[in-house]
């Protein structure tokens, strides 16, 4: 993808910057991993800091010094979480701060302009998630809602696109539920759409794997091959590996900086619980075969000691080491796709990840 803070190789994972920053890592440790994308999310940065005081900033980029690609999530998903303190209408949702109990409301073409202002080189139109279990009724509407907000976000991007003021993507959001018909319907109207990338929203929202492997398959089947495709919030490299096989280019995820924080940490044989305690007197690296500055320098038993001690430190290195992780994993996959040979290597990987040493 050719943005406007640089080409974007694909396959990509996202790093997740909530409000403007990846958890417990700075800007040039996302550079020094290889990272050319990171996520934001509207929501929270219209919350705070809000965005007149990025707009005063110069924009999200240099608000936090990072000068590389940025997609922003509408903050639909969010909306969608917070279902105890919103109430969605055609026009927009109604929402409830979780910060102060504010009420706040956002309107497809006021998710665009915040956006704008943040000046995101992906931004996300602003879509209704229905949640698992729902019925078809509450499925109709909130796929309803969500194309009529497309159409009017796209509306509203392509007029600050003409102004020449702003050159970022809008990326358009499949919906359906686990509605087949549904979810063939939405896809016919994010191709009518024409917008640079589609994302596919709704899965990994609390179903069964064998349903989300079943949906994921069958909705990328349904877009346009040529546009760049967008699974939102998947992590693990089983779901990462399935999506990359099924075409996906993009995907993000909380998963590898929180659970790093949480000390849980990835290797090629599988995940590790640094508080175990065999790793006291483990004086290995977390993976002896990883290139990053964390398995060069430090033990598990150190980083164990670090996470029992809840020394801030344990989550810069773990964070820092799972997001290495994910990274040689995409770029593993990249490689594989060029050489023709990426079926062998998701099946190698996850033979040997799922039958590790798994030291949980």
């Amino acid at each position: 993808m050719s943005l406007s803070h640089g080409d974007v190789k694909t396959p990509v994972f996202m790093p997740v910057g909530t409000n403007g920053t990846v958890k417990a890592l700075t800007c040039d440790d996302l550079k020094e991993i290889g990272f050319e994308i990171i996520l934001s999310n509207t929501y929270h940065l219209y919350l705070r800091p809000g965005e007149d005081v990025i707009e005063k900033a110069g924009g999200l980029h240099k608000f936090m010094n990072w000068d590389r690609n940025i997609l922003t999530d509408s903050g639909g998903f969010q909306v969608f979480s917070l279902s105890a303190l919103r109430k969605i209408t055609q026009e927009g949702a109604w929402f409830q701060s979780h910060i102060d109990g504010s009420k706040h409301f956002i309107s497809p073409e006021k998710a665009v302009d915040i956006q704008v202002t943040l000046g995101s080189d992906i931004q996300m139109q602003l879509d209704y998630c229905s949640h698992w279990g729902a019925s078809r009724k509450e499925a109709e509407k909130a796929l309803g809602i969500t194309n009529e907000w497309l159409e009017r976000a796209n509306a509203k991007w392509r007029e600050a696109v003409s102004t020449g003021a702003y050159n970022g993507s809008l990326f358009s959001i499949m919906q359906g539920n686990f509605f087949h018909d549904l979810r063939q319907k939405s896809a016919e109207i994010c191709a009518a759409s024409q917008t640079p990338g589609i994302a596919i929203g709704g899965l990994s929202v609390g179903e069964p794997a064998e349903v989300f492997y079943e949906f994921l398959a069958e909705s990328a089947a349904l877009l346009p091959a040529e546009k760049p495709r967008y699974v939102m919030g998947i992590g693990t490299p089983e779901y990462v590996l399935s999506a990359v096989e099924h075409g996906i280019d993009m995907f993000d995820c909380v998963l590898l900086t929180r659970e790093g924080r949480n000390g849980r940490v990835y290797t090629n044989s599988g995940p590790i619980a640094l508080k175990k305690a065999e790793n006291t007197f483990d004086f290995s690296p977390i993976d002896k075969e990883c290139g990053c500055i964390v398995c060069h320098n430090y033990s598990r038993a150190y980083l164990r000691h670090l996470f029992k001690s809840k020394e801030i430190l344990c989550s810069m290195l773990a964070s820092y080491h799972n997001l290495y992780f994910i990274n040689n994993l995409i770029t593993g996959c990249r490689n594989a796709i060029e050489e023709n040979r990426f079926l062998k290597y998701k099946e190698d990987f996850l033979a040997r990840y799922n039958n590790g040493e798994h030291n949980e």
